[in-house]
């Protein structure tokens, strides 16, 4: 797609989040709504993560001024997994910039599995979006460091400024997956087959993988989400992590591509961009009012938390955050160069 916006300056336009007690008392809805839900089954492709209590559940909510609203176990700790993704890609993006990193990583939905080695093989080794495995490789290879420690120490100390704390490693994950990842190592050599990999694919797998088993909670990802909301500024520490429009292109991509072969199911019903990964976290973005995390381990057919979409999609209706909705403008009188044309 060619667009010309040369010379045009990038104009911003957000309404208002609901009250804080309307947003408290929402947030407790989508807990007790969907508590007792219990479809879906935790994922066991990856050992350590069929270990999880199934009844964990927590929705938390973080507003752009830092206002933080709770239900349910918000503050336990799980693996990012694939939710990592969305925010190692705007450090990439805020490092290169919107062409680079659209022409290296790409930002259309392959329709397949996140682990799909046809869909590179479909797209001439085009690893097609930073969402799925295949791009998330090819985008983790871009972080700054001349050395895979080095990088790996780029992607936790970015992921920690997007969080507003230090987030830790979690050694048993990333034991189990190193153990179990064949499948990236092959995505990784044969995006190294057609240069979409310039570092060691082993190596760059390795870092992938840590990325993955960083330890975050619902709260976390709510922050790092309102972060995201707030044209990079965190809501919690000041700290302005990465730029308004790395924050733009980043939430585009999410909206297209965020939860896996459902993103347009997932965009029709709840119109926002979102991430999920595999652990049960799903963390939603709604533009200049704040950030959604949500956690429970038990997942659908396409990898994503069932309890977490049907609090999300609760609080878009209810909060009124669809960013495709709208009501049609009641005009009393009309104007008068109107009045002269009939």
């Amino acid at each position: 797609m060619d667009v010309d916006v040369d010379g045009v300056d990038q104009t911003v336009s957000t309404g208002a989040l609901a009250s804080w007690e309307a947003v408290d008392a929402h947030v407790a809805s989508a807990f007790r709504r969907n508590r007792d839900h219990a479809e879906g089954s935790v994922a066991d492709y990856i050992p350590i993560l069929a270990a999880a209590d199934p009844e964990l559940f927590g929705v938390c909510a973080v507003d752009v001024g830092g206002g933080v609203h709770t239900a349910g176990d918000t503050e336990h700790e799980f693996s990012i997994q694939s939710i990592s993704k969305a925010f190692v890609y705007a450090l990439v993006c805020d490092r290169f910039g919107h062409e680079v990193v659209r022409e290296r990583v790409g930002v259309n939905n392959t329709g397949l599995a996140f682990n799909s080695v046809v869909a590179i093989e479909l797209n001439e080794g085009h690893p097609m979006n930073p969402m799925v495995n295949a791009g998330a490789i090819a985008t983790t290879a871009l972080m700054p460091g001349s050395t895979a420690d080095a990088q790996w120490v780029a992607v936790q100390d970015g992921l920690s400024r997007f969080a507003g704390r230090p987030l830790e490693l979690n050694q048993l994950v990333y034991q189990s997956e190193a153990a179990t990842n064949q499948r990236n190592r092959a995505i990784a050599g044969l995006l190294e087959s057609y240069g979409r990999v310039e570092l060691d694919p082993l190596e760059v797998v390795d870092v992938y993988t840590k990325q993955c088993a960083l330890n975050v909670s619902a709260h976390d990802l709510a922050v790092m989400g309102a972060t995201l909301a707030d044209g990079g500024m965190n809501p919690v520490t000041g700290e302005q992590v990465v730029s308004p429009e790395v924050c733009r292109d980043t939430l585009a991509v999410m909206a297209a591509n965020g939860l896996y072969e459902r993103s347009g199911e997932w965009l029709f019903e709840i119109g926002l961009p979102g991430k999920s990964g595999v652990s049960g976290g799903i963390v939603t973005i709604a533009p200049g009012k704040a950030g959604i995390g949500v956690f429970s381990p038990r997942l659908d057919s396409a990898g994503n938390s069932v309890r977490g979409q049907r609090a999300t999609a609760y609080l878009s209706r209810a909060l009124g955050l669809n960013i495709f909705a709208s009501e049609a403008h009641r005009v009393t009188s009309a104007p008068a160069e109107h009045e002269e044309r009939r």
